[in-house]
């Protein structure tokens, strides 16, 4: 992943996915499809963030899944 669509993954995961959120098929499908809009308007292409993660989906849902509250 390039070092500008890693930085813009992670402050995106922190601004965007709520502590409460729940981990289920939709609520995930929803946010990566927002992760992609957002990073678009700013000029970051999808496969710039997925260079190096399995995917997009699987990231935001492993940050849903092993938030920690603390």
């Amino acid at each position: 992943m390039s070092t500008r669509g890693t930085n813009f993954l992670d402050l995106w995961i922190r601004n965007n996915v709520p502590e409460t959120v729940g981990a289920d098929v939709t609520t995930v499908s929803e946010l990566t499809y927002k992760l992609f809009a957002d990073a678009k308007a700013v000029g970051i292409s999808s496969a710039e963030i997925e260079e190096d993660t399995v995917s997009a989906y699987n990231t935001i849902l492993d940050a849903i899944v092993h938030h920690d509250a603390g």
